[in-house]
């Protein structure tokens, strides 16, 4: 076969490194392109002029379009077939990106689980992505639910990883070069809160949802080329169990993140992703919204210019968030599609 059907649950083998292709240069198109689809207002990410006042040499990638290129280059290998894309952990975002950087992606197979049911299995993988150079500017793990070819076949290799509840503040320190707080305009960034006006437990509705439309879902999951089947065959979903396609599950995290402006317009870089769950399925015609808590404040070695608070933000569909909708004893509110707990950096 010259074709390429996807990898089944029985193909894949623990410590297997699988190298992805294609090589994928981001440029200003693509940032143009990122803010019409999410409307992303973070001041570093939108303006040169402000961020080479603080110290970058240009405006950098949202970090969340350096994430989606970089897993968009591991679905063909690795979640062509699945059913769901179930968590991620241990992320860290290495370096700044900026447009004209060439990114590829490598991933390690890093544990196996077959389900009950002998119908599936969850793939864990820890993927890597790397500019022109082979410098890391970001990396994470992840686990997907796999179809198996043949429910039969024997599965002689398992094994279930182990996670850092939290990735350590002090090995995220040197993902931006040194900056210049003191030039950090509250004005322009459009907030006047820093680091040391957020305290932990406070919960902050960001208020703003957005109505997520069939044709943009899919440029969207199109511009990071992922080639799941799920988000584009509505021919072949129609016999599923939505019925219908989804909406790739990094649309939702980016979708929350362009929300979580309003309430946390300082938090102008992501450093790390400690946990996160897709919990349930997003459809076109649904709205989003979203809310935030600080779970925690962070000192940083040797740097008085950023602090970092670890955030879990919820998104919810076609629910506002004022009452903070989230866990709900074993489960989640039905409306909770997303739950995502991460660092980010904001000015001291």
């Amino acid at each position: 076969m010259k074709t390429n059907p996807g990898r089944f649950f029985e193909d894949y083998r623990l410590g297997e490194t699988i190298r992805h292709a294609t090589p994928r240069t981001v440029t200003t198109g693509d940032v143009a392109l990122y803010t019409a689809l999410y409307g992303p207002r973070f001041a570093v990410q939108s303006s040169d002029a402000f961020a080479r006042a603080l110290g970058y040499p240009q405006s950098p990638l949202d970090d969340l379009l350096t994430f989606h290129v970089v897993f968009g280059k591991t679905v063909p290998d690795i979640s062509l077939n699945a059913l769901a894309n179930l968590g991620y952990a241990e992320g860290g975002f290495r370096r700044p990106v900026y447009p004209g950087e060439t990114l590829s992606t490598v991933s390690e197979v890093i544990g196996l689980k077959e389900s009950s049911n002998r119908q599936t299995g969850v793939v864990y993988v820890r993927s890597t992505g790397s500019d022109a150079n082979g410098e890391t500017v970001l990396s994470y793990c992840r686990w997907v639910l796999v179809k198996k070819r043949d429910p039969e076949a024997t599965i002689t290799q398992e094994h279930v990883p182990t996670f850092a509840k939290v990735v350590s503040p002090a090995d995220l320190a040197g993902a931006l070069p040194p900056l210049d707080a003191g030039a950090y305009d509250v004005d322009l960034a459009g907030s006047p809160h820093r680091f040391g006006d957020y305290v932990v437990g406070e919960k902050i509705d960001h208020v703003d949802g957005m109505t997520v439309e069939e044709a943009e879902h899919q440029i969207a999951t199109r511009l990071f080329q992922n080639t799941a089947k799920v988000h584009f065959d509505a021919f072949a979903t129609k016999d599923t169990r939505f019925g219908r396609r989804l909406i790739y599950g990094g649309h939702v995290i980016s979708l929350a993140r362009a929300l979580s402006f309003n309430g946390l317009a300082n938090a102008f870089a992501l450093a790390g992703i400690n946990a996160g769950r897709h919990v349930a399925p997003l459809f076109a015609g649904d709205t989003v919204y979203a809310w935030s808590e600080v779970l925690e404040t962070a000192d940083l070695p040797n740097r008085s210019d950023v602090g970092l608070l670890r955030l879990r933000t919820v998104a919810t569909k076609n629910q506002p968030c004022g009452n903070h909708p989230g866990k709900v004893g074993d489960g989640y509110d039905p409306s909770v599609i997303l739950d995502l707990d991460y660092w980010a950096f904001m000015p001291r």
